[in-house]
């Protein structure tokens, strides 16, 4: 990993009441592509991620001079607002239980206060890396036999070394 005033996170996302936002593959190509975004910026360096039905972990450290709370809200807006609209272009019966009461706001795609870790040590990182790679072959998902042929994962960026999606780094450098 590259030092940088911001320590290595290990952040979890979650759609609004746990609802499977992100089971669409174009709601998950939306958010990989604000990944990809966001580290042609150079404001982030991605390590790990995985895009489950209703929730995303990430592992991703900060660069210099980008401030947490508005890498965070800024990403969060932006596919926010881009999964909402499509989800109004096509209907999606979805949407009627994303509809909130708040004054600044008639949706809601994810829910308030993202949670975010900083990894201090190698075991804890490698404990993340491992949980966040075996999401989807988890008993509850079962949404692939093997972390690596899980598309919307990084797991299989590891096990190859080809990056698919065009923002990975490897954690080791």
């Amino acid at each position: 990993m590259i030092l940088f005033d911001h320590h290595t996170q290990f952040v979890t996302v979650t759609c609004l009441n746990w609802l499977p936002v992100l089971k669409k593959d174009l709601h998950k190509d939306i958010l990989l592509e604000s990944f990809r975004k966001r580290v042609r910026e150079e404001a982030v360096s991605i390590y790990a991620f995985v895009i489950m039905p209703n929730h995303f972990h990430a592992i991703w450290q900060l660069h210099d001079g980008i401030k947490k709370h508005e890498f965070q809200r800024d990403l969060l807006k932006f596919t926010s607002r881009s999964i909402l609209g499509f989800m109004k272009m096509h209907d999606d019966p979805l949407l009627a239980q994303l509809e909130v009461k708040d004054r600044d706001r008639r949706y809601q795609v994810w829910e308030r206060n993202a949670l975010s870790m900083d990894m201090y040590s190698e075991a804890f990182f490698q404990q993340k890396f491992d949980y966040l790679h075996n999401n989807p072959v988890h008993p509850k998902w079962k949404l692939t036999t093997l972390p690596e042929d899980y598309k919307y994962s990084s797991a299989s960026f590891y096990m190859t070394g080809q990056d698919d999606f065009g923002f990975l780094q490897h954690y080791d450098g």
